[in-house]
């Protein structure tokens, strides 16, 4: 489930809640029964493999493309997807 962080708009206690999506939002302030508001912060997001930089999956210009730099990637992309899956049935 996740966290929420709020802060009283009165006293400005600050805390957090775990609560479900399905959960309506917290309105009174546990301290002074003021108002609530949902804080907003930065969520701790990863992503990884292949495609998510600007330099995996765009190239530059035409310029890359017709060197062959996009064929080499993609033939070596395929080869070390054809070593990992061929151990796998010799070991079975």
């Amino acid at each position: 489930m996740p966290t929420y962080a709020y802060a009283c708009k009165n006293c400005g206690h600050r805390f957090d809640a775990v609560q479900s999506f399905a959960e309506p939002a917290l309105t009174e302030c546990p301290e002074c029964s003021g108002e609530l508001r949902k804080q907003y912060g930065s969520i701790g997001v990863t992503f990884n493999g292949a495609g998510f930089y600007r330099t995996d999956s765009r190239s530059s210009g035409s310029s890359s493309a017709a060197s062959g730099g996009g064929a080499s990637s993609s033939s070596s992309a395929s080869s070390t997807s054809e070593a990992k899956s061929s151990p796998a049935p010799a070991g079975s």
